[in-house]
């Protein structure tokens, strides 16, 4: 019974050393995959189910939630940009006819006014040259009137020297003692006159 009881304690020493064993076996292939569970050959099949289930469940985020939205934002941002620049050719096009308008404008307004001053520089001279040929007929009667003036005075004078000269000349022929003919000495007097 002893060695029974030796067997029994050596087999349950025996048993107890397994299990370190069996333990330290354990850690050691613990140790040996490095810690790491993807790097653990024996769980790919797990996470490679789960990386798929993962990324469906991306892809219908996105295709049903997020890509929508974002391809709405971006039709409705397209919307806009064509819009504008619709609305920037309308505005160029009507900028454009309003410029040419306003050459147009501009232009007809240069003729016009070419066309008055024209008009008005025509208007001018006629009236110049009305009051050119009235003052030149009014110069003209006051010359006539002042040759008249002139002739008169100048025909009083020589009949003014005429009268005095004979009466000179009747003073004279009587002063020397000559009889005085008024008839001859009209006649020599008016000879003189002449020339």
């Amino acid at each position: 019974m002893a060695s029974n009881s030796h067997d029994a304690g050596h087999g349950a020493a025996d048993a107890a050393h397994g299990a370190a064993d069996a333990a330290h076996h354990a850690a050691d292939a613990a140790h040996g995959s490095g810690g790491m569970p993807q790097l653990d050959f024996s769980t790919y099949g797990n996470q490679i189910f789960w990386l798929l289930v993962t990324l469906v469940v991306i892809y219908f985020i996105l295709s049903r939630i997020a890509l929508p939205r974002i391809a709405a934002v971006l039709a409705e941002r397209q919307g806009t940009i064509t819009n504008d620049l619709a609305a920037a050719e309308d505005l160029k096009a009507k900028a454009v006819e309003a410029e040419d308008a306003y050459n147009k404008a501009l232009a007809d307004a240069r003729g016009e006014a070419q066309k008055i001053a024209a008009e008005t520089r025509a208007a001018i001279q006629k009236d110049l040259d009305a009051a050119i040929a009235k003052a030149d007929e009014e110069i003209a009667a006051k010359a006539a009137e002042s040759e008249k003036a002139l002739a008169e005075i100048k025909e009083g004078a020589l009949e003014a020297v005429k009268v005095v000269a004979a009466d000179t000349a009747s003073a004279l022929v009587s002063a020397l003692g000559g009889q005085d003919d008024a008839d001859a000495v009209s006649a020599s007097v008016a000879e003189r006159m002449k020339g």
